[in-house]
C-alpha cells in the first residue's frame, strides 16, 4: 500500500475528504473549508486496490497531501456499525481503525444512496433531465433510485421544519415483481440461478446481463448463450441492430419503472423521483422511449396520481453523492 502521509495538516485547517465508493470504482475528491468547492477529483477503480485504506492513501500521494482533519465515506454498503463489509466488493474495514490509520480528527461513514440524497436539493437544472410527469410538490418527500454495481435507493422526508431527514434503507433488495408472463419468466430464470429474484438482480449492470442471458436460455434453450457484458448489451440496444439487446434494455427499464413506482407510492413521493447511478444517464433518448413511464404510473387505482409525479434523471458530470458526504460532514459540525 502507497505509504499514508503522516505529517500534521496545516494548523487550523479545515480540509476535508470526500469519498464516493460504489461496487466498481471509488471516487476522490478535496474540499479545502466548508463550503469551498469541490476539487480535485480522482476516480480510481476498486478492482486495482487491495483495500479502501489503499486507494485513500493513493488518492493522497498523488495529491502530495497529508490525510486532513476530517473525513466523508459514502459508500455502497450499509453501515449499521463499525464494521463495514460491501455488498458488491470485497473490501471490508473498520471505521475505528481507518480513522486512527490517517489521524482523522473526524471520519463520516454513511450509505452513498443516502448522501446522494443529502445532495438532491443542490442540484442545478443542468444537472438533471426530465423523464415525463409534471411539477414536483413543494415539501413532499422525495424518492431516489438508482441502477449502478448495484441498485441504490433512499429519499428525503420532509421534518416539518423546513429540513429534510434522509433515508437510510436497503431497497434495492426487495422482491421484484413482474407485470407481464415474459417477465415472469425472465422472473423464473433469475430466481433459479440466485433463489430470490430481488429488484437488484434484475435493475443493475449484473442484472441487465443476466436478463440478456435469461432471454436466450427462453428462446432458444439449446444453443449456447452469447455472453455480454453491460456495455456490450447496452451497445447493441442502442444501435438499433440487436433485438434481443433491445428486449433486454426495454425489460431493465420495465423493471426499474415498476420498482421505481413502487418506491413513489411507499414514500408518498410527490415532490419527485430522482434516478442516479451510472447506466440510465448513458441510455439517452432510448430511455425515454423505453417503458420505464408506462410502468413507472401503472399503478390501477393510483395511476393518475403517478402520472404527475416528476422524474428526473442526474445528469450531474462529477458525483453528487461527494457534496452530499460534504453535508454530511457540515450536519455533525466542523
Amino acid at each position: 500500500m502507497p505509504g499514508v502521509a503522516r505529517m500534521n495538516a496545516p494548523h487550523g485547517s479545515t480540509a476535508r475528504l470526500l469519498a464516493d465508493v460504489g461496487g466498481t470504482n471509488a471516487r476522490f475528491a478535496w474540499q479545502a473549508a466548508p463550503g469551498a468547492a469541490i476539487a480535485d477529483p480522482i476516480t480510481l477503480p476498486c478492482a486495482e486496490h487491495a483495500s479502501l485504506a489503499d486507494a485513500l492513501a493513493t488518492y493522497l500521494a498523488r495529491l502530495g497531501r497529508a490525510a486532513p482533519p476530517a473525513c466523508a465515506i459514502a459508500i455502497a454498503n450499509p453501515v449499521t456499525g463499525d464494521q463495514v463489509k460491501m455488498t458488491n466488493h470485497h473490501w471490508s474495514f473498520s471505521i475505528a481503525a481507518l480513522r486512527q490509520q490517517f489521524g482523522f480528527e473526524r471520519l463520516r461513514v454513511l450509505n452513498d444512496f443516502t448522501a446522494l440524497a443529502l445532495a438532491l436539493p443542490t442540484l442545478r437544472p443542468e444537472e438533471l433531465r426530465q423523464a415525463g410527469g409534471g411539477a414536483a410538490v413543494a415539501g413532499a418527500a422525495i424518492a431516489l433510485i438508482g441502477p449502478g454495481t448495484g441498485l441504490g435507493v433512499s429519499g428525503l422526508v420532509p421534518t416539518g421544519s423546513g429540513a429534510w431527514a434522509p433515508l437510510q434503507g436497503e431497497g434495492g433488495h426487495v422482491t421484484l415483481a413482474a407485470r407481464t408472463p415474459r417477465e415472469q419468466a425472465v422472473l423464473g430464470w433469475l430466481e433459479a440461478r440466485h433463489g430470490h429474484a430481488s429488484a437488484e438482480r434484475a435493475v443493475c449492470g449484473q442484472g441487465l446481463v443476466d436478463i440478456h442471458q435469461a432471454l436466450q436460455a427462453l428462446d432458444a434453450p439449446q444453443q449456447a448463450p452469447v455472453h455480454m457484458n453491460a456495455a456490450g448489451v447496452t451497445q447493441g440496444a442502442l444501435q438499433g441492430q440487436d433485438p434481443l439487446c433491445q428486449e433486454a434494455v426495454n425489460l431493465f427499464c420495465a423493471f426499474l419503472g415498476t420498482t421505481a413506482g413502487n418506491l413513489a407510492l411507499t414514500l408518498g413521493a410527490l415532490g419527485g423521483v430522482y434516478i442516479g447511478g451510472g447506466i440510465v444517464p448513458r441510455l439517452g433518448a432510448a430511455f425515454a422511449a423505453s417503458p420505464f413511464r408506462d410502468r413507472f404510473q401503472d399503478k390501477g387505482r393510483f395511476s393518475a396520481l403517478l402520472s404527475e409525479v416528476p422524474v428526473w434523471v442526474i445528469v450531474a458530470e462529477q458525483s453528487p453523492a461527494l457534496r452530499g458526504a460534504a453535508n454530511a460532514l457540515d450536519a455533525a459540525g466542523t
